[in-house]
Formats: C-alpha cells, sequence, structure tokens
C-alpha cells in the first residue's frame, strides 16, 4: 500500500542509477531504522509508445521484473537499490513481496510496483512509474504517498553516455519548490558528518532546528548552527538568533558542535561555511509569516551553487 500512513515515517527516495542516488539511499536507510519508517525507492521514466518487452508478454515481464532481471528502463537500477537495503540491514533478503500494476495510457509497460513487508510492518517499495517529465512524476508520486521527506541526487551526469540524471535544473528545482514536504538535493552526501541548520530567528526557522535536528540525530550526524547579517549593526542579533537555536537544539539532549555567525550575502555565506559539512538546511522562503533574508531565487541559487547537500524544509 502506498496510502499515506500519519503514523509512519515515510521517506521518498529518487534513483536514477547514479552513485549519488545510491549515496542518498543509504542516508534515508541510517535515518529510517531510527524510526521504523518506510522507504519507497523511485524511478521515473518518461512515457514511450514504442518500448518493446524483448519478446516477452507484457503480463509475464511484469510479474517477474526482479527474478528474470528484464531490462525494463530503470528496473535493474531499483534492484541495485534493493539489494543496497539488504546489504545495510534495512531488509531481509527474503521477505515476502507483493506485486501490484497499474495501466497508463499509451504506454505498454505503466506504473509497477513491488512491496516488501517485514515483521515490523516497515515497507520498503520499489517504484517503476511512467510520466510525462521526471519533475512531475516525483510530485505525483508524492501525491500518492504524502512523504515526510524527498531526496534526490544532485549528481549532474553519469554514465559514459552522459545521460541525464535526476539533477537537471529544472527537475531539481521543480521538485524542491512545489512538493509540500521537505526536500534534499543531495550532493556528496555522507552519513553520520555534519548538518548545517541556518536560522533567522522566525518560529518557522526555531521549528526547523528543531525537526532537523531530529534528522540529524537519526544519521549520527553533528549538528551545526549558523546565522548570517546582512551587516555588521545586524550582527548582535544574528548571534542571539544562533544562540536560542543552540538552546533549543541542546534541549533535546543533542550537542552543538559548533555556532557560526556571518555577516554579508546570505547565499555567499552559506556556501562557504557550508564546505565543511554534510547538509545545508534553510526553511522554505514562502513559508506563511516567515520574514527571512531569503528568497525562491536564492534559494535556487544556493542548491545550484553549494558544493554539499542543501534541503529545502517546510
Amino acid at each position: 500500500m502506498e496510502e499515506h500512513d500519519e503514523h509512519r515515517f515515510r521517506i521518498l527516495v529518487c534513483i536514477d542509477g547514479s552513485e549519488e542516488s545510491y549515496r542518498s539511499l543509504r542516508y534515508a536507510a541510517k535515518m529510517g531504522k531510527g524510526v521504523e519508517a518506510d522507504i519507497v525507492l523511485l524511478h521515473v521514466r518518461q512515457m514511450d509508445h514504442g518500448l518493446r518487452s524483448g519478446g516477452l508478454q507484457v503480463s509475464v515481464a511484469r510479474q517477474n521484473m526482479l527474478e528474470w532481471g528484464l531490462e525494463l528502463p530503470g528496473i535493474q537500477y531499483l534492484k541495485k537499490g534493493k539489494d543496497i537495503l539488504v546489504e545495510v540491514g534495512y531488509m531481509a533478503s527474503d521477505r515476502r513481496a507483493e506485486f501490484s500494476h497499474v495501466d497508463v495510457a499509451g504506454d505498454p509497460v505503466g506504473d509497477n510496483k513491488i512491496s516488501y513487508i517485514g515483521r515490523n510492518k516497515r515497507r520498503v517499495i520499489l517504484k517503476l512509474k511512467v510520466a510525462a517529465d521526471i519533475a512531475s512524476g516525483i510530485l505525483e508520486q508524492w501525491e500518492i504517498g504524502h512523504y515526510d521527506l524527498i531526496i534526490l541526487g544532485a549528481s549532474e551526469r553519469w554514465s559514459l553516455k552522459k545521460r541525464r540524471s535526476f539533477w537537471d535544473p529544472e527537475t531539481a528545482e521543480k521538485v524542491a519548490m512545489h512538493a509540500p514536504c521537505p526536500v534534499m538535493v543531495a550532493r556528496q552526501l555522507l552519513v553520520g558528518h555534519s548538518h548545517l541548520i541556518y536560522t533567522d530567528g522566525t518560529e518557522i526557522a526555531k521549528e526547523v532546528v528543531r525537526r532537523d535536528a531530529q534528522f540529524a540525530h537519526l544519521t549520527e550526524s553533528f549538528v551545526a548552527i549558523v546565522a548570517v547579517a546582512p551587516d555588521v549593526e545586524s550582527e548582535p542579533e544574528a548571534a542571539k538568533n544562533a544562540q536560542e537555536a543552540r538552546e533549543i537544539v541542546e534541549s533535546m539532549g543533542i550537542d552543538v558542535f559548533d555556532t557560526i555567525i556571518r555577516v554579508g550575502d546570505p547565499v555567499e555565506e552559506l556556501i562557504e561555511a557550508g564546505a565543511d559539512h554534510s547538509v545545508i538546511i534553510v526553511p522554505d522562503s514562502e513559508e506563511k509569516g516567515l520574514k527571512s533574508l531569503f528568497t525562491r531565487k536564492m534559494e535556487v541559487d544556493l542548491m545550484r551553487r553549494a558544493q554539499c547537500s542543501v534541503m529545502i524544509f517546510r
């Protein structure tokens, strides 16, 4: 079942065959173990009216995707993702599997899903989805599952054929800007490294500090706080905001290993400060009531230029 279950944490990991997407999956598995999360591995392919099933009947192909090793576009990427989850101990290799299919007009294979359910009811789902474009497919999948976190890799290109991965600017930006949940655009994502959480002192920013500190704790990542003042006169206020954020995290029993105060352009300062961290976290600039230095244009700029992962938190 993909229907939303408000009592379970759900992570959608977009798999495109790149190493970055598999690093993202390992990160999701680390986080998911702490909350007994359901993890959905999603590969989106654009509709292909001319797709052939290699001589097999399509019904047979659907039922034997993994067992037959059929070269349907994307299925081998999902199978590798499943093998990684077995390798890291997130799921047992002998989990019971359930297969389901939804016809998609104009495409011979349609949407296909294999669900693995463990003894603790934790689900791992492999989803091969067809859509008009990749970003729309990811956003449509959120409508089906109502996820708590979406992760997609930011590697620009992969393989000798220079095929596009999920990280083309239009795809990543559309997902990050329009998904109703936190979205992490992952670049060189490491488990057990550090989260750099941006704060501007607003109530929404404080809530982001609380929630992402929990994310960091689940992945055994360190927590650092950063505040940026637009000018020297505003530096005391930024320092106050950072101290309040630090106290919030420490009140949760989580250590803060660094508090950073910067003066200048927020994007430039975050890119520089984030070079030593695994993820930069910023609140969604369009959240109601958020009076931030950040704008949507600055969020996009940060995603494009940062050398580490970026999470837009809403």
